[in-house]
Parts: structure tokens; sequence; C-alpha cells
């Protein structure tokens, strides 16, 4: 299903966008992880179906939620294809930095090649938040410095049952 929210954005329901997982964390201390998903060749939709269920059967991180899939224009780079975006929440055992590693292979994994910054990609997913923490480092910075200025992120956590 799709709900056009203005002549830029689109909504798009699918099985598992938006979906709530209820998962126990009690046994483990579980770190908290909100994932911004985006691309903008082939199939994005079909792609992220793939992503949920690859996240699902994942040891390393579990899916407590996502949001519905905005299309919305490219930034930056403006002579692309729109863009497809969601975000996810996720509880994870590792670290920020081991999640960003994980993430980079999962991104590959899903065929994202890194040629031009900004660029047509595949998969992209960032690290928005993790837990209540702050990182600025060469590789890494969390929270994600431009989340607050992109409707791409935006508008998915707003349309979320729980608030991040």
């Amino acid at each position: 299903m799709k709900k056009i929210i203005d002549p830029k954005h689109t909504i798009i329901y699918t099985a598992h966008y938006p979906s709530k997982n209820m998962i126990s964390s009690k046994k483990v201390k579980q770190n908290r992880a909100v994932l911004g998903i985006g691309g903008n060749i082939g199939d994005v939709p079909r792609r992220f179906e793939r992503l949920y269920w690859f996240i699902r059967r994942s040891k390393y991180i579990k899916l407590i939620e996502s949001s519905p899939i905005l299309k919305n224009p490219p930034f930056g780079l403006l002579e692309q294809d729109d863009f497809h975006n969601a975000i996810i929440v996720v509880s994870t055992i590792l670290t920020p930095r081991e999640l960003l590693y994980y993430l980079l292979r999962v991104e590959k994994r899903f065929g994202r090649k890194r040629s031009v910054p900004n660029g047509a990609r595949t998969l992209d997913i960032d690290i928005i938040f993790y837990n209540n923490i702050s990182i600025s480092s060469k590789e890494l910075t969390i929270p994600h410095q431009h989340w607050m200025s992109r409707e791409s992120v935006l508008i998915p956590l707003s349309l979320m049952k729980s608030r991040h």
C-alpha cells in the first residue's frame, strides 16, 4: 500500500515495514541501536524485505521495530533515482564499533559498492543512535551527524509506534 504525503514523498507499507517484534532482553545485557536504511538501485522494497529476514536470522542483532518505507528524492548528488528509506530498531550485544563493522559487511553482502559519496547504492545502513551515547571519531559518529536535517530519517522515525 502506498500513501502520498506530498509531491516529493510517498509512504510505502510492506509485509514487514512497519513491524514490531516483542523481544525479551532480560537474560542478556542488550544495547539498543536505531539504524537508518536506504537504497535506490533495483527493487529496494524487496531488498528491505530480504534484509528483514536476514536480521531475523542474525545472531548479532535482533529486530525490535521497523518503520514504514519512505520514497523520497536524493540529496547531494541529485542526478539519480529517488531513494527508499526506513528506520529499524535493533538490540545487540555488539559494541558501536563492532556494530559498524558488522553493518558494513551486511551492506557488502547486499551488493553495496562505494564509489561516489552520496551516490546511488543498493543498500546503505547508518547507525543513527546507540543507547544514549555520543561518539565522535574518524570512522564513527553517534548520533549520526545529519539525522536532524534529513527527512529520510525524521519522517520514518515520526511514523514509528515507539519513540526512540
